[in-house]
């Protein structure tokens, strides 16, 4: 798969515009307050792109960050603006093509932005332990629509969970089906390329995560993609596809379901562009100034990483009260538009 994956990347798409499908594209509307960055991004690097969701949490100033297949480096130079002077973004490709155009650029946006705090790296999502990073190193890893190329997922969550410090966390965007991809499908170099053959059925996704050290995968947004290309439509049949972005926290001793302790949190409003609410999931939108009742997890995601001083936390783990309610259960898709083909 390593070829079909260099091939198309490299040689068949010269930009954005050559993709089949609308996969492996932005599916996010971009946030105002994004797009003043993005504007300082050289244009060849933003034709080149092609991912297919937003990978920005909040609170990266200071940060080291990792982006797993960076591809022409758009989300590299994103973050590296978000991240600041003292931080450290480190991008890694295995495509030549495309990390030739990443670092053909590097000097025009240091010049642009006044620092460089950026490397790129040649090498394989699966073979991380090969790239001299140092474990327990990164506060933030992300990846944008790359992780369903991979041919070894463990590998990949594997080297990720290897090199996030205790609290950080891993945070990106894929595309995910609702059952398992038949091989027709899945050896189908176009529908591999297209980021679809090589996706998760997201429950063996939720599986996945728990057997590398994520107890709880938390969903930040999704969205049921719409194949209209007609010749490749009739190639998945009745699977469904969705853009998905998950995060997975890195903290050792969470729990498998979201358990009831009777805590608190209270938003103090004071992250950037969050002020009158914190997101930090599907199902868990935080208004400032309230208190908020949390399972023992989110507790934690909140209390034992870079979030921590803007919230004020009440209550322990003294007492448990049984499952929580409301953090959702099934599959966690909405299904607002109707993904049959057209």
């Amino acid at each position: 798969m390593y070829e079909i994956v260099k091939d198309y990347y490299g040689h068949q798409l010269k930009h954005s515009g050559d993709l089949k499908t609308n996969a492996c594209c932005d599916t996010n509307q971009i946030p105002s307050w994004l797009k003043p960055l993005l504007s300082r991004i050289h244009p060849e690097v933003l034709s080149r792109y092609y991912g297919c969701g937003l990978v920005c949490p909040p609170l990266l100033e200071g940060c080291r960050v990792l982006d797993l297949g960076c591809g022409s480096g758009r989300d590299v130079y994103l973050l590296s603006q978000l991240v600041g002077p003292i931080g450290e973004i480190i991008g890694v490709d295995m495509t030549d093509e495309q990390l030739t155009v990443a670092k053909n650029y590097q000097k025009f946006h240091s010049d642009n932005f006044g620092y460089s705090n950026i490397r790129f790296l040649k090498g394989y999502i699966e073979h991380l332990d090969e790239l001299d990073l140092e474990p327990d190193s990164f506060d933030v890893i992300v990846s944008n629509c790359v992780v369903n190329l991979s041919p070894d997922k463990d590998a990949v969550l594997s080297g990720i969970h290897h090199l996030l410090k205790e609290g950080g966390e891993f945070y990106f965007s894929d595309i995910y089906a609702d059952r398992r991809v038949p091989n027709t499908a899945r050896n189908d170099p176009v529908l591999y390329g297209e980021c679809l053959g090589g996706s998760l059925y997201w429950n063996d996704f939720l599986r996945l995560a728990h057997r590398q050290g994520f107890a709880d995968p938390r969903l930040v947004t999704d969205l049921p993609l719409l194949i209209t290309n007609s010749e490749l439509a009739s190639r998945i049949g009745n699977l469904r596809f969705f853009s998905a972005t998950y995060r997975l926290f890195k903290l050792e001793g969470l729990e498998t379901s979201c358990e009831n302790y009777g805590q608190v949190v209270i938003y103090g409003g004071n992250i950037p562009e969050q002020a009158t609410q914190f997101v930090l999931d599907k199902y868990h939108n935080i208004e400032a100034g309230r208190e908020f009742p949390v399972c023992g997890n989110t507790w934690r995601m909140l209390h034992d990483t870079r979030f921590a001083k803007n919230f004020d936390f009440r209550g322990d783990f003294s007492h448990h009260f049984g499952i929580f309610p409301g953090c959702g259960s099934g599959m966690p898709f909405d299904k607002t538009l109707d993904p049959k083909i057209t």
